[in-house]
């Protein structure tokens, strides 16, 4: 028995963060929505849910100028499309840091902390397209800082999925790095190991249950429940930790041991699958939550985890491409109110605090106009134009709103529309109200 996450989703995050053993949980923010909250709203609500660490995609000057001067420490990104100019230039290296990092410690206060170069870049579903240029980009990147004078304060990482390692047995013991991609890696392990940066991987037992019906359901949450996996005496009751120590393996095994891992991305999706529900997402986060506050560590890895949740805040600009849970990660929705109770073990009453002062557009909708045939040729096209301007991910097999008969599918999605659209060229099948 042996269950590995591999990481699907291309776009990227938010992490929340916890103050545990000098480690804990942090929150990926990610930006990819329609109306995003602005900066300040969002950066008083990290800080009113004591949250301390933060990871971001990119430098969004917005941003990191909401952050100067609240002490939390950032993660600033360069997305993958960005490699290549950074990798291939020492200039442009040095104009960015100077531009994205530099200028944010020292005239904002920014506690910029790591540099993420690349995010996930040797997903198989790039076809390779980053493998020759994610190291010449650390490369770069970090001989900027050195130059800029912050190469003591700012390392460099970059954040990889889970399924760069496998195990040759099927048991972390057995871990290590994937053959296809073996020297790319170890290079990069290499110069991490040698600058004295952290590994950071993403690891998702929620895509593990996606993609093998046969996966047992207990074994992603960490209540116990499930049946151990015995590793010659040593027993992993749950899949975060066995898929942490095939990591330990293969790094060991390779002579980096002594490597730091930071978790860049874990969480679980509240709607879009029949297993992305607020139960299970509860259930998997409060969970993590629990087992990271504990400072017990992995049994290959004892001690503090340093973690980053994913997400803070919902997604609806998300990428559907691997799937329709993309956009329902955060355990805050949209609009920074709360999706279900988590403690993050940072506040007092161990309750989330949403977002305050949030301003709403005004409420519109459509429905289906009471003459129209569900037979119509004309009703499919008009769903279809409706969706591709509205996030209809709650429609489908086992998802919120999969229950709905014919004319309530078609009526129901409609309802996101008109926070985004203010055209009047409304389908002819279609009504609009306010």
């Amino acid at each position: 028995m042996g269950w590995w996450c591999i990481r699907v989703n291309m776009g990227i995050v938010c992490l929340l963060t916890m103050v545990w053993c000098g480690k804990g949980i942090g929150v990926n923010w990610g930006t990819q929505a329609s109306h995003p909250l602005p900066p300040e709203t969002v950066v008083r609500m990290l800080r009113e849910n004591g949250i301390q660490k933060v990871k971001l995609f990119d430098a969004d000057y917005a941003i990191l100028k909401a952050l100067g001067k609240t002490g939390i420490e950032v993660m600033v990104g360069i997305p993958n499309d960005m490699l290549a100019s950074v990798g291939g230039s020492m200039k442009a290296a040095e104009k960015w840091v100077a531009k994205n990092v530099s200028q944010h410690i020292s005239s904002n206060n920014v506690n910029v902390r790591y540099v993420a170069v690349g995010n996930e870049p040797f997903l198989e579903t790039y076809n390779g397209s980053y493998i020759q240029i994610t190291l010449p980009a650390l490369n770069n990147i970090q001989s900027a800082l050195i130059k800029a004078g912050i190469g003591s304060q700012v390392k460099v990482t970059v954040p990889l999925n889970a399924d760069v390692y496998a195990s040759s047995n099927n048991y972390p013991s057995g871990g290590d790095f994937r053959k296809d991609i073996f020297d790319p890696v170890i290079k990069i392990v290499k110069f991490l190991n040698d600058i004295n940066s952290p590994f950071t991987v993403n690891i998702y037992p929620f895509i593990s249950l996606y993609t093998d019906s046969n996966f047992p359901v207990e074994y992603a949450f960490f209540d116990g429940n499930a049946l151990p996996l015995n590793d010659g005496g040593t027993l992993y009751y749950n899949m975060f930790d066995a898929n942490l120590d095939t990591l330990t393996h293969a790094l060991g095994k390779n002579g980096f041991g002594n490597l730091q891992i930071i978790v860049g991305e874990i969480g679980w999706p509240t709607d879009g699958d029949r297993n992305a529900n607020i139960e299970y997402a509860r259930r998997f986060n409060q969970g993590l939550m629990t087992h990271i506050s504990g400072g017990k560590g992995t049994p290959m890895r004892p001690g503090p985890i340093d973690a980053y949740l994913f997400s803070l805040i919902d997604e609806d600009e998300k990428s559907i491409d691997p799937e329709n849970f993309e956009r329902h990660w955060g355990f805050f929705y949209f609009d920074g109110q709360v999706k279900y109770p988590l403690n993050l073990g940072t506040t007092n009453s161990g309750a989330l605090v949403p977002a305050k002062g949030v301003h709403y557009l005004e409420k519109k909708w459509c429905v289906m106009k009471p003459t129209v045939r569900l037979d119509d040729p004309q009703v499919q096209p008009s769903v279809s134009y409706a969706c591709g301007l509205a996030d209809c991910t709650s429609l489908g097999y086992g998802t919120s709103c999969g229950n709905l008969d014919a004319r309530g599918t078609f009526l129901m999605p409609l309802t996101a529309i008109f926070r985004r659209i203010t055209s009047s060229k409304w389908p002819a099948n279609f009504r609009m109200y306010r």
